[in-house]
């Protein structure tokens, strides 16, 4: 009898492919909008972006030195050096001087424009210059090294081209994306907004962090954590708080997100009196399904909040923390970068040699809490601790989450496991 309900209660889980593919197929891509260049940084095109400039816009000197013609110092030496008669100074910000003659050269600055005739620049060291300001046109400088055409010189549009398509459509816009707009002259750029993703705690015993604590309860960490975790991938978290294990109570806070794109819930959606928010769910909208062939994660929700004619995905993770954390990498995630105008690409997976035995008792996808390091230029994961699901503390030393398939009743230590990073520490490359 217990083999037959183990049967019956493992069919009605689903694998954690067909979760993802259900709730991936409700979301899309967010609304255009116009952001500052700084706002947009993490944000993802909507349009390309066409330079309307040569970068740089004149040819330009590289060094700080002298422009000079090469033909005129062809056989310039150390012992046998060339004078050339200093004609003018120019900075950065100058405009060109107008026309260089035979025998002639301009004292220059880096990202001063090259004269007109200059072929190459001569570096200061490579001259008599003592470094000392010299404005007067009737020096002399002496050039103790041959040169050729083009050498330390910019020419304009080396970087970009008026006309040119610098960065596409689809693009994840970070620092060097940034500057590189600004570079353009470009202050605001179109991209697909942020989602909305509002994050509801249940639980009769979850009390607000810097409250006092009373006997038998226990601070709300899903929330934080959950936040925390949109935040980093991409979305605008908004924390409507704590409801009450009762349905009246879960309805209400829910009724506050007709506004959000996405709504994320913690606790309630297990088999206990209390887990209720799958029946707020299915009152106030659909369940798709409540169960993921997964551990930790196993309850969780996915369905469809009504509010009047708008639909918003809801996902209810499971309330132990540790859970909540992994089925959020797992699910929503994915759904907040697809809104965001990513393409569905999941967390970087490596293979490691296990240190230690991940057991797997009941057929579902483990994902244990690892700490991944290198040895001899080998990938390890190391367990980060208790594998109970109430354990936050493993979960914050982990850098990943070693993975046991479902087909495999374990993974002993010295095999190797796929590996899904969630950090990347700079001793792990």
């Amino acid at each position: 009898m217990v083999s037959n309900h183990s049967a019956c209660h493992n069919e009605s889980m689903i694998d954690v492919e067909d979760a993802l593919s259900k709730i991936l197929s409700v979301f899309s891509t967010l609304s255009i909008r116009d952001a500052n260049i700084l706002e947009a940084n993490g944000m993802v095109l909507a349009q390309d972006v066409i330079s309307e400039i040569n970068i740089p816009p004149l040819d330009n000197s590289a060094m700080d030195g002298y422009a000079i013609k090469h033909e005129d110092v062809n056989d310039a030496t150390p012992k046998n050096p060339k004078t050339l008669r200093v004609v003018a100074t120019t900075a950065a910000g100058d405009l060109p001087y107008s026309t260089l003659l035979n025998n002639e050269s301009v004292r220059i600055m880096t990202g001063a424009p090259v004269p007109i005739g200059a072929t190459s620049v001569i570096p200061f060291e490579d001259t008599s210059d003592n470094f000392k300001d010299k404005t007067s046109s009737d020096k002399n400088v002496l050039i103790y090294t041959n040169s050729e055409t083009g050498k330390n010189v910019r020419k304009a549009g080396q970087d970009v081209t008026s006309g040119e398509i610098v960065l596409k459509s689809g693009t994840e816009l970070h620092a060097s994306h940034i500057a590189l707009i600004a570079s353009l002259g470009k202050a605001k750029v179109k991209v697909f907004r942020r989602p909305e993703v509002a994050i509801l705690a249940t639980g009769n015993e979850i009390s607000e962090p810097g409250s006092s604590l009373n006997k038998g309860q226990i601070y709300d960490s899903n929330s934080y954590g959950i936040a925390a975790a949109v935040k980093e991938a991409g979305g605008n978290p908004s924390i409507l708080g704590i409801a009450k294990d009762d349905f009246h109570s879960i309805e209400e806070k829910l009724n506050m997100c007709n506004k959000s794109d996405f709504v994320i819930t913690s606790a309630g959606v297990s088999k206990g009196d209390f887990d209720i928010v799958k029946d707020v769910l299915s009152k106030n909208g659909s369940i798709e399904f409540h169960s993921v062939r997964m551990k930790p994660g196993k309850p969780l929700a996915f369905g469809m909040l009504q509010h009047n004619n708008k639909h918003i995905p809801l996902v209810g993770l499971p309330g132990n923390p540790v859970s909540a954390l992994v089925a959020f990498e797992q699910f929503c995630r994915p759904a907040i970068r697809l809104m965001l105008g990513n393409k569905f690409s999941p967390r970087a997976t490596i293979k490691a040699i296990l240190d230690d035995e991940i057991r797997n008792p009941d057929g579902r996808r483990i994902y244990a809490r690892a700490i991944v390091y290198k040895k001899n230029d080998v990938y390890h994961a190391s367990l980060s601790g208790v594998q109970s699901s109430n354990i936050l503390s493993a979960m914050a030393k982990a850098n990943g989450l070693a993975i046991c398939p479902e087909n495999k009743s374990s993974v002993q230590p010295g095999e190797e496991v796929a590996v899904m990073m969630l950090y990347w520490p700079s001793e792990v490359f």
